[in-house]
């Protein structure tokens, strides 16, 4: 039986451009950009863009600085059925609360990925993780952002301290991962970043913590 390195050599990468229909990328991107809005978070540009084939256009951009969320688990991650910590918070964007894994933006525009994902899972759960393995990253409306999620698995927790921002309104609680699974199959955690972290960890929670991948670097 072939272990994960293995089974990546055999399948090989995926193919940069499986249709063979984009052509040339050489010239594509940005021409020229309009500053709409410079907020506390996002800003918002009308970008004139070169598009692959030559032709060009305007698209609106949200950029976003990106942000790192941990899948934490209380037991070990390798356990036929640990439990993870979720997060029931409030979001008005959403119209009302929604299940989350702990997430959030980094303090500052130096800060390594790791570093948040440590800091916003004890600020927001009062654990601090002693071992973090990262999963990889996710781009979450690419039609119109260009935020990134970078994702990550937190174990050997231990109580640390609260510190949580004021318009934050959350619980935290425990449940067993495959019930975690089961409220994903069944619609009821549908935030984006915590769907695609639990279910990297369901599937490759094993090989993750055997890989011991390095974040990309701020």
């Amino acid at each position: 039986m072939t272990d994960s390195r293995e089974r990546e050599e055999e399948m090989g990468r995926l193919p940069r451009d499986p249709g063979g229909s984009l052509g040339s990328l050489e010239d594509t991107g940005l021409v020229d950009r309009r500053e709409i809005y410079d907020g506390r978070i996002v800003r918002l540009s009308l970008d004139t863009v070169r598009f692959p084939g030559g032709g060009s256009g305007s698209l609106e951009l949200v950029r976003h600085p990106g942000a790192s969320a941990v899948v934490p688990f209380l037991d070990p991650p390798t356990a036929s059925d640990p439990r993870v910590l979720l997060l029931y918070q409030y979001r008005y964007a959403a119209g009302g609360p929604l299940y989350e894994i702990p997430a959030g933006m980094p303090d500052s525009v130096d800060e390594p990925w790791e570093r948040c994902a440590r800091r916003e899972l004890e600020e927001e759960t009062g654990f601090h993780a002693s071992e973090l393995r990262y999963l990889g990253r996710i781009f979450t409306t690419p039609g119109f952002t260009d935020e990134v999620i970078h994702l990550f698995a937190g174990a050997g927790l231990e109580e640390g301290t609260l510190d949580r921002d004021r318009d934050e309104y959350l619980t935290v609680f425990r449940l067993p991962l495959s019930r975690a699974i089961e409220g994903v199959r069944r619609g009821e955690i549908v935030d984006a970043k915590t769907v695609a972290g639990l279910l990297y960890a369901a599937a490759f929670r094993e090989s993750a913590w055997e890989e011991d991948r390095t974040a990309p670097a701020r």
